[in-house]
């Protein structure tokens, strides 16, 4: 079998990218995020009328935040979903089977799952500008967007190696939340090291090296630029250098896994 020249393994990349978008197209996904910011709107208007002191601050931090997590949970629980559909109709067996490297397909759905993030990262950083500046909120739209493109990385992983929905779902979600918290339990941990036994001192190393190797995703999609305005370049570029080098890991990884099946 002879290699596909590069161009024609570009088109072919474009190709599959096209594909997976136009799959999340059929599939209604615009309108669940359609669904989840009018969700989000009506749920923090209501409880920012509650409020007796700095309703629009509480409004802002709580659609936020739900819209984060939405469009976490939808990116996710799509590329998961997508990939066990292809792989029950063999579709993914049979472009493997062209004379195409495994790597183009890879690349091609990473590509689809990263220009499908973009939809909810315009879309959520438009809404966000009732509450922020324009500065600020496109800020806040683009860490969201790395945010997503890390997830779905994760995500597409966790389909290739776990092979069932539910594992690879259950695993997706616990990275994120995991992600997100591990500051605060760095924080808690280092808090009491002196009076610490040798277990919480384990522990404690164990939470400071699993730091160096996840994503920081507490500083992504941070609320407080929308209520106080704190975001800053130093924020964009630590967000834009943590997407590029974990983006880049969880893809070796899943290339590592599809190489190493007999297909």
């Amino acid at each position: 079998m002879t290699a596909a020249p590069p161009l024609h393994r570009l088109r072919a990349v474009l190709l599959i990218a096209r594909y997976t978008l136009l799959e999340a197209l059929r599939n209604r996904l615009p309108w669940l995020l359609l669904l989840a910011l009018a969700a989000a709107l009506c749920v923090g208007g209501f409880l920012g009328q509650l409020a007796l002191t700095e309703s629009r601050q509480l409004q802002a931090a709580l659609v936020a935040a739900v819209l984060r997590l939405a469009a976490v949970f939808l990116i996710a629980t799509f590329v998961i979903g997508s990939m066990a559909r292809e792989a029950a109709d063999k579709g993914g067996e049979l472009l493997l089977s062209l004379a195409l490297p495994r790597a183009v397909y890879l690349l091609g759905k990473l590509a689809g799952y990263g220009a499908l993030a973009l939809l909810p990262a315009l879309l959520f950083g438009a809404a966000a500008l009732a509450y922020a500046p324009a500065g600020q909120a496109a800020l806040w739209a683009a860490s969201l967007l790395g945010e997503l493109w890390i997830v779905a990385a994760f995500s597409l992983l966790c389909a290739l190696t776990l092979n069932q929905t539910l594992p690879a779902l259950s695993a997706a979600c616990a990275f994120y939340l995991l992600a997100r918290v591990l500051t605060t339990l760095q924080l808690l941990g280092h808090g009491g090291t002196a009076q610490a036994g040798l277990g919480q001192r384990w522990l404690t190393h164990g939470l400071d090296a699993l730091a160096l190797l996840l994503p920081h995703l507490d500083g992504f999609a941070r609320s407080d630029w929308l209520l106080y305005h704190s975001g800053s370049l130093a924020d964009l570029g630590s967000v834009a250098l943590q997407t590029a080098l974990s983006v880049g890991l969880l893809t070796a990884a899943a290339l590592f896994d599809l190489y190493r099946k007999n297909l």
